[in-house]
């Protein structure tokens, strides 16, 4: 029975390696992608004017590209939910909450993992 159930791990294996290795780099970037819309992140998006952080949200899990609701195209910006740092100190304060934000293609922003 052991060795049954080691054939079959191994089979599955195998053949999820070559299911991926047959997708292109563009399926393997989405199905990245869901993994971790899925599984969510602790992300940090900041705002920049010139070299300053002038908006920063907290515990953002994604930023999603906005479609047009009739051609389904994308549209020039992102939006995300997260809790906005007011006094920027990088960590969720009393009285600071979650909420919506959009960030247009030509603004100068960072979205990264939180360090913490």
């Amino acid at each position: 029975m052991l060795q049954n159930i080691k054939h079959t791990a191994l089979i599955t294996a195998v053949t999820s390696a070559c299911l991926l290795a047959a997708c292109t780099q563009e399926q393997q970037n989405k199905i990245s992608r869901d993994i971790q819309n899925w599984t969510g992140t602790n992300g940090v998006m900041e705002v920049y004017a010139g070299d300053k952080v002038v908006r920063r949200f907290l515990k953002v899990d994604k930023v999603s590209t906005a479609l047009g609701t009739d051609d389904k195209q994308p549209r020039a910006y992102r939006f995300g939910y997260g809790v906005l740092d007011e006094n920027l100190n990088m960590q969720v304060d009393p009285g600071e909450k979650k909420v919506y934000f959009e960030v247009s293609d030509y603004s100068n922003t960072v979205f990264f993992e939180s360090p913490r």
